[in-house]
């Protein structure tokens, strides 16, 4: 679990999966969606709404600032 600060200055604590660590990864190494999909099994559409989930629960607005932000935190 890490602490993250959501939008109304609290923190909160984020438990990521282990697909969300796998994912915030691949993003970091620069494969695309499309890559990413092919590589876990998935559908564009469902690593982009996984992509968007991540982002949400880091309290940023991209996949590049959720990269950013994990990096940051240690994660990946």
């Amino acid at each position: 679990m890490v602490a993250v600060r959501r939008a109304g200055g609290e923190d909160e604590e984020w438990a990521p999966t282990d697909l969300d660590l796998e994912i915030l990864s691949l993003l970091a190494h620069g494969l695309t969606i499309d890559a990413i999909g092919r590589r876990l099994g998935m559908s564009d559409r469902t690593v982009r709404r996984r992509i968007r989930t991540i982002a949400d629960d880091l309290g940023v607005d991209s996949s590049i600032e959720a990269v950013v932000h994990a990096v940051r935190l240690g994660l990946i």
